[in-house]
Formats: C-alpha cells, structure tokens, sequence
C-alpha cells in the first residue's frame, strides 16, 4: 500500500471497484499509486496495467473498454488535460460514455516545477468550459473521505453515462 496517507487513499478508492485496466503514464507525482499497480498488491492475475503515450490516446482506450463493459481507470496528470480535449468531447462525452480517470493536480503549494503552474492552474476552467465532470480532492478534503469520493465518482460515471474524473492533489495543497 502507499506511504503517504493521500497515495493510500486513491489507491484504496479504485481498488474498491477491481478495475481489469489501469492505464496510465509515467509520473513522479503518482509514483506511489503507480508503484501499488506495478510492482506491488495491485499486481494481479486478471489486470492488465499498461502505460499510454499520450492523454488523448487513453481515453480512446477506456472508450473502447467502456463500450465493452469493462472496469477501467487511466491515471494522469493535470497538464495534460488540454492533450485529452477533443479524444474527450467528440467521444465518450458525445457517445455517453462513463470513462473515470483520476487526475494528479500539479502546480500550487509544493510544485517545484516553475513552470508547470501555466498549465496545471487552467486545469479546472478547461474542464468546466468543456463540461466535463470532475470531484476536486485537495486540503479542504479529509483524506478519510478521499477513497470514497474516487469510489463514488467512479460510479457516477456509471450512473450519468459520461466521463468523470478526480482531481487529487498529491503534493500537500
């Protein structure tokens, strides 16, 4: 399991609905939940985890995977939210499918990137402007709630037919 409570927290939210896929790319900010499903207890017989090279690609993936009735999740970064945009809206928004993927907030208190700021901090307005749903877990959230709004979200997808996400902030803001 993860060493820091918020890692911990996400992990324990996806593992609680089993997902076959986790797709993800590569990323320092999520290395403990990527660790879980690489190398550690998420490892499983029955679970395929691959890396994808680009946002935009993945949500075509989980699209595809959506179709079929499959549980899946792809795990990135905020700065690559604009990457994802049209794969997004002229796919599983346009199509009603419920895509879920948990977001890594950069930027902020503790960033120490200068300049990932540009792009993290317009993660939100580019997803309100899209209309694309997404629960925010940050400091204003206890972390006793944080694996059960990843549990929840994920079902709301299921349950509005639409791609939802989580935007978590792993960093400490």
């Amino acid at each position: 399991m993860a060493a820091d409570p918020r890692s911990a927290a996400i992990v324990a939210g996806i593992e609680s609905f089993d997902p076959e896929f986790v797709l993800h790319l590569p990323s320092s900010t999520l290395r403990a939940v990527l660790d879980h499903f690489l190398t550690g207890e998420g490892r499983k017989p029955g679970r395929a985890v691959w890396p994808i090279p680009r946002e935009e690609e993945g949500v075509s993936i989980l699209a595809g995977l959506a179709i079929a009735r499959r549980r899946a999740l792809m795990i990135v970064q905020d700065n690559g939210v604009g990457n994802m945009l049209t794969a997004l809206l002229t796919l599983p928004q346009a199509y009603h499918l419920p895509v879920f993927g948990v977001i890594a907030r950069r930027g902020g208190l503790g960033e120490y990137n200068s300049m990932i700021h540009t792009v993290s901090e317009r993660a939100e307005p580019i997803l309100d402007a899209a209309g694309v749903r997404y629960f925010q877990l940050d400091s204003r959230t206890p972390v006793s709630e944080w694996a059960g709004t990843v549990t929840r979200a994920r079902q709301f997808a299921e349950t509005t037919h639409r791609p939802v996400f989580v935007l978590a902030n792993l960093m400490g803001g």
